[in-house]
């Protein structure tokens, strides 16, 4: 069975103190942008973008939109005149803070291990920072950035990890597999503590296995235990469990976020090719995600208000696509307007009280249910609907 990884960065692959790293960045950023910043105004405004990003809950703007929004008019310089020396910093001088991490011993062969076993992994690290400096670290580490499927930047990510919706959001640009999951980092409060409310299994690195700190994670030891924790293991057991309201907020909070990555920068003729005969193109399953939102989600979720016990229809939407003749629509603004249906949801869902989430209906296809299990529906219907479009994607291109 295939297991998708989810491996974390620093200090789970590459040994870096961030203590001295972190200052060390910014210091040598300053020095390189000082003829045009004052260093202390660039340390202020750096801190107030990475904060920005650290609390975005913005599915429509990458981590990168968010900290330029707050950087740039901080330091009172028009976006774009920095370019070229900020692409130099990270082409010639981030490198040379390389001698301030170092390889995990363990890391290259767990990953060979890993990859020679099928498993799919991704790079979960933290995504504050650029692709550039990104790919570097990882380099450090004894790794080149296309031996992953994905590896998480602040140009094509939307959350940071304080937000259980970045997992969710690694696993859509995955296609959100139904098979097992497995979260792998040495941070309790950025890798394990978010990944377990969205549903995942997690594994706490560089912890014994047996020490009381391990807390909220499913095991926990060395890169090496995690191999042989995992060849003892029954990877079924590793299969995420969406069925809290955490996770089916972080899902529906992602789904978007997924979209937007996805779709950002295709070519504009992908947007109507089938990608065969019985398959939508991408503009109609957008426009059927858009109106099942605006018309199935909106009216159900407006019942449990209405009504103590409420009667919860699911009409057919299947036809939608030829009957509203989707094909002819222009898939980009649909998506625009699927972004600004979810969060008029989210504006229902966010007042909604914890107590209401249990609230008792009957659903017309499911029979007895409640508040929680009708939002889940909604979250498993972005599941199927961001595998058909990972899938469209992987045939179209």
């Amino acid at each position: 069975m295939t297991l998708t990884l989810l491996l974390d960065l620093d200090d789970t692959l590459l040994n870096t103190n961030l203590q001295s790293f972190v200052p060390a960045y910014f210091q040598a950023l300053a020095n390189e942008l000082a003829p045009q910043i004052t260093p202390t105004l660039m340390f202020r405004a750096l801190i107030a973008g990475t904060q920005k990003m650290n609390e975005s809950k913005d599915f429509s703007k990458t981590l990168k939109e968010v900290f330029d929004e707050e950087f740039y008019p901080q330091i009172d310089v028009e976006r774009g005149k920095l370019d070229s020396a900020i692409e130099n910093f990270y082409d010639n001088v981030f490198p040379t803070l390389q001698n301030l991490t170092s390889p995990k011993p363990e890391a290259k062969p767990f990953v060979e291990w890993a990859l020679a076993q099928g498993f799919r992994i991704a790079i979960a690290t933290d995504p504050l920072l650029p692709t550039k400096a990104t790919h570097h670290r990882l380099r450090w580490a004894g790794f080149e950035p296309s031996q992953f499927e994905i590896v998480s930047t602040y140009e094509n990510f939307h959350f940071s990890k304080t937000h259980s919706a970045y997992y969710a959001e690694v696993l859509g640009r995955m296609g959100w597999s139904d098979s097992p999951v497995l979260m792998v980092g040495n941070d309790m409060d950025r890798d394990i503590i978010p990944a377990k409310r969205l549903g995942l299994k997690t594994f706490l690195v560089d912890v014994e296995p047996a020490s009381t700190s391990t807390g909220e994670a499913d095991s926990a030891g060395s890169l090496s235990d995690l191999r042989l924790w995992l060849e003892s293991l029954d990877l079924t057991s590793l299969t995420p469990d969406f069925k809290s309201k955490e996770s089916v907020s972080a899902i529906m909070s992602a789904t978007p976020a997924v979209l937007n990555g996805m779709l950002k920068n295709i070519e504009p003729e992908l947007w109507s090719l089938k990608p065969s005969d019985n398959d939508w193109t991408l503009t109609e399953l957008i426009c059927h995600l858009r109106d099942t939102e605006r018309e199935i989600h909106h009216m159900q979720l407006k019942l449990f208000n209405e009504k103590e016990e409420p009667f919860i229809p699911r009409p057919d939407t299947g036809v939608w696509a030829s009957q509203r003749d989707y094909m002819h629509e222009n898939g980009i603004t649909a998506l625009k307007e699927f972004n600004t249906t979810r969060r008029e949801t989210f504006s229902f869902l966010d007042s909604t009280p914890d107590e209401a989430w249990m609230q008792k209906a009957r659903h017309a296809i499911f029979g007895p249910t409640n508040f929680l299990e009708v939002t889940g529906f909604m979250a498993e219907h972005d599941r199927l609907h961001i595998q058909q479009a990972y899938s469209a994607l992987n045939k179209l291109q």
